[in-house]
């Protein structure tokens, strides 16, 4: 996609992307909590529950590479790409999401993990199907959390409109997902054309729907790995003072999440922490620790997604500017195209589509 001519220049898109971010710095800054006493709930801070927390949030992370490496193991022919790959392209990903916009990790981390597999035909838009596939298995446990949280948790009402939609959203991508899988097996790519191909290829990844032992396995793994993350949300609430049960973590947990489905700038900082800091009030949590208790939550996250991603990165000798020129989900077509229609293609540009750019 061409970009307008006043964006074509890198210091006018490094100016836009400067004036948003102090845009959202500023808009945070006096709109905010009271700062002092924000201040005052980071000074009584109780560092073992920090650590104790980005503990609970690896474990989370280990648990969803499982899943995820479950699923490429029953969409694509042996042999497998090992543990430390996937872990690798998983935390890539994760930096991406947290770090830029338009989720470009889902595709990051299917554009390092490909380069790990020069010459498999059709690799990247199965690994694409994959990662719809193991977004699909988060329903499972997202379900189980949402129905706890509204018989457990004191909401306000519009968190109890925001949990029905997530819920009506996730209904819909699991049955799309359910109906591509179950159509799989009656598709052959012989006579097709590239766009058909990928289709099939992307419903390919999602076999594993297919499959009850494998997608058992992926959804249980699903499960420890948001059990995790509660669990860690519990210990990040105990390090800043927030005593409350199981239950207002699993409040928490749940409006982070609604709150960075569409990320509209990097980690939706400010949006995040008041989406934590309001419903905590119907516990009596006042709304600046609230809200320091969200930056903290963030921050903790970010350690580990930030963090391992980082180290990945240049242990897979890229650079962050390669994630920013990452193609958006609705350009990434032509790139799957091209892979999808490797019958024309020379050798040496069949994993073209697979490298990423720079």
């Amino acid at each position: 996609m061409r970009l307008p001519p006043v964006l074509a220049s890198p210091w006018a898109r490094l100016g836009l992307a400067g004036g948003l971010v102090g845009g959202v710095g500023v808009a945070v800054y006096f709109g905010g909590p009271d700062w002092d006493e924000a201040g005052r709930a980071f000074q009584a801070v109780r560092w073992e529950w920090v650590l104790a927390a980005v503990g609970g949030d690896l474990l989370a992370v280990v648990a969803r590479v499982l899943a995820w490496r479950t699923v490429i193991g029953q969409a694509l022919p042996t042999p497998h790409p090992p543990f430390g790959h996937v872990f690798s392209a998983f935390s890539v990903g994760l930096m991406a999401n947290a770090t830029l916009p338009g989720r470009v990790g889902e595709l990051a981390r299917v554009a390092v993990l490909v380069r790990h597999m020069p010459g498999r035909r059709g690799a990247w838009p199965t690994l694409v199907g994959s990662v719809v596939a193991h977004r699909v298995f988060d329903l499972f446990p997202v379900a189980a959390l949402v129905v706890w949280v509204l018989a457990t948790a004191r909401l306000p009402q519009w968190a109890v409109t925001s949990l029905a939609v997530l819920f009506v959203l996730g209904g819909g991508l699991f049955l799309f997902a359910l109906l591509s899988a179950r159509h799989h097996h009656r598709s052959h790519l012989d006579g097709l054309g590239a766009a058909r191909r990928l289709v099939i290829m992307i419903r390919h990844g999602l076999g594993v729907l297919r499959r009850p032992a494998a997608a058992a396995a992926a959804v249980w793994f699903q499960l420890v790995g948001w059990l995790c993350q509660l669990l860690a949300v519990w210990t990040a609430m105990r390090a800043f003072e927030i005593d409350l049960d199981l239950a207002a973590a699993g409040l928490v947990l749940v409006l982070m999440n609604v709150a960075t489905v569409l990320p509209l700038w990097p980690g939706n900082v400010g949006l995040l922490q008041a989406t934590i800091a309001l419903p905590l009030m119907e516990y009596g949590i006042p709304y600046a620790r609230g809200f320091a208790f969200g930056i903290g939550l963030q921050a903790i996250e970010a350690s580990v997604g930030v963090g391992f991603g980082l180290l990945f990165l240049g242990r897979e000798g890229l650079s962050f500017a390669a994630l920013r020129r990452m193609p958006p989900a609705v350009e990434a077509d032509e790139v799957l195209a091209a892979e999808a229609g490797v019958d024309g293609l020379a050798p040496e540009a069949q994993g073209a589509g697979a490298r990423l750019p720079g």
